[in-house]
């Protein structure tokens, strides 16, 4: 049975799931009933950090125009457009095994495309979730509910996937940033020229 985390919880995937290589990050969302003129496109996006908790160069940034990590460990499913209908609306797999030696965590974010020109925030979000689930057999191992009532924010950084003493753990962060996907970048040290 799948762990539901709380916001700050931390669980660690591979201790309790040995042999563990393949996992399927899934996130998924509403919107509300708003009206602002324009259709929401989510888009989810990996950093894939340092000690630093930065990128090392513009290639560990993964998200719509850049889909699979030069080492093959990190590979986004491609752009949702409208996130409708059930279940995950995007998706990132993710090989354990080949994630680089330098890479110490990977974030999981979602934005907004547009927000400020389509007048759309994470207010206007609902039901926003990641889960972890098992490549290989289908088991969903975690899941985490956002839940926060985010009024102006137009990026969220859902969780972290770290790694701790050769064990990789889950970290449900559900921290929201003003500014969209460049916020983001600025803050993971990506250079948003």
């Amino acid at each position: 049975m799948a762990i539901n985390l709380s916001k700050g919880q931390k669980v660690s995937l591979t201790k309790e799931n040995p042999g563990l290589k393949n996992i399927f990050v899934g996130l998924g969302w509403d919107v509300n009933a708003f009206d602002t003129g324009a259709d929401f496109d989510l888009d989810a996006s990996a950093f894939l950090l340092n000690s630093a908790g930065k990128v090392s160069d513009i290639g560990d940034f993964i998200f719509y125009k850049n889909l699979v990590h030069r080492s093959g460990a990190v590979t986004h499913t491609g752009d949702n457009l409208t996130g409708e209908g059930e279940g995950d609306d995007e998706a990132i797999m993710v090989d354990l095994s080949k994630i680089p030696a330098g890479v110490e965590k990977i974030a999981f974010t979602a934005t907004i495309y547009d927000a400020e020109n389509r007048r759309q925030t994470f207010g206007q979000v609902a039901n926003a979730y990641i889960r972890i689930y098992d490549q290989v057999t289908g088991k969903e191992i975690l899941r985490y509910d956002l839940g926060e009532d985010f009024s102006v924010e137009t990026a969220v950084v859902f969780g972290e996937l770290y790694k701790h003493n050769n064990d990789w753990k889950f970290n449900a962060i559900g921290s929201g940033y003003q500014g969209g996907l460049a916020a983001l970048c600025r803050s993971y040290g990506v250079d948003v020229e």
